[in-house]
């Protein structure tokens, strides 16, 4: 079997990590006897300020041929922010329809949690985000920008359509975990009288579907707080894309931090084109010092490979990840690992 992959080192750091990451997948395959053939595109800062391009209308088009996609890390001090991250990250996931954001939410042993008593065995949960609507969508404006009668209106736009795709992927996403078979719905009902109120009508009507799945409800602010108390009460948590982006960035500080956090930006429909990256930024001020952490970015990898559902090289993979970090790894922080990033690299290769 042989698999197209679109990778997008991005900018800072993150050529340094996807190379490990790429180290990794290429050392897998040849154990699992499938082949991975990686394509590269240089987008990210320094393309966009030699050129003033992002990414084009071509390429977005070129990347519906591939299996999936696997991306580094955009961000550069010398462009302004949201410039890379509309420009690129949002135009490839509107346009491949990357629906669902996926943020499975482990801890792993020998991984220092910030809370007290808290294991492994009570941080294990995915975090389900609506990818492609809400206050993302870019709708909205300025009135008389930059007078002392500025107004600026940002507009969320959620439809039936995306919420119940969503909602749908999140019960069988439940289903398919062997844990409590509980799916918890975060909004903002008691303030947010419209957009929520889609949300939860569709989720009391989808759950009609999977009388198997526990399910239950939580403000978004309520969830924040009992993620910190009671992590072990959640199995899936499915939200919007606003309150998916606060609770990820949550869920990756109980599970260690972001060297160790992945994702996925997936269109699980047939023929669909997903991608996979690390949560963590471009982290220019580590760029070349070769300290930053690759975990995350491997675990990216892991991720895809359970997409595209090559199961065995990525239990390969989580297997390893987690003899490292137990075994080897002294710190997940940027320059207190005991290795370099190349080194981890090694040391997660060596042991599939």
């Amino acid at each position: 079997m042989s698999y197209r992959i679109a990778v997008i080192p991005g900018d800072g750091t993150g050529p340094e990590v996807i190379a490990e990451g790429v180290k990794v997948l290429k050392a897998v395959a040849q154990k699992e006897n499938f082949r991975l053939d990686f394509h590269y595109y240089d987008l990210g800062g320094e393309r966009f300020l030699k050129t003033g391009e992002t990414i084009l209308d071509s390429e977005l088009e070129e990347l519906k041929k591939f299996d999936a996609l696997y991306l580094g890390a955009l961000g550069h001090p010398q462009v302004p922010p949201g410039v890379l991250e509309r420009g690129i990250i949002l135009r490839i996931r509107f346009h491949l329809d990357q629906y669902i954001n996926l943020r499975p939410v482990k801890l792993y042993p020998g991984v220092d949690c910030p809370l007290k008593n808290k294991g492994p065995a009570d941080i294990d949960f995915d975090i389900i985000r609506e990818n492609t609507e809400g206050l993302y969508c870019g709708a909205g404006g300025f009135l008389k920008k930059g007078t002392a009668d500025e107004v600026a209106i940002q507009e969320s736009i959620n439809t039936r359509k995306g919420v119940e795709r969503c909602i749908r992927y999140a019960f069988q996403r439940t289903l398919q975990r062997s844990r409590k078979k509980k799916l918890t719905m975060a909004a903002k009902t008691n303030v947010m009288n419209y957009a929520s109120d889609l949300w939860m009508r569709t989720f009391e009507e989808v759950a009609k579907d999977y009388p198997q799945v526990q399910t239950d409800y939580s403000h978004v602010d309520a969830l924040c707080m009992w993620m910190v108390k009671n992590p072990e009460s959640y199995d899936v948590i499915v939200t919007d894309n606003l309150f998916g982006d606060i609770i990820t960035d949550l869920g990756a500080i109980l599970q260690g931090g972001l060297g160790i956090a992945a994702g996925g930006n997936i269109n699980p429909d047939p023929g669909g084109v997903s991608m996979f990256e690390p949560m963590g930024g471009s982290a220019p001020k580590y760029t070349g010092k070769g300290v930053i952490n690759p975990l995350a970015a491997i675990l990216a990898g892991q991720m895809m490979l359970a997409h595209l559902g090559e199961k065995k090289a990525a239990e390969r993979i989580e297997n390893a990840v987690a003899h490292v970090v137990a075994n080897h790894v002294k710190s997940l922080a940027a320059g207190e690992m005991g290795h370099s990033t190349q080194e981890v690299g090694d040391l997660v290769a060596k042991n599939l």
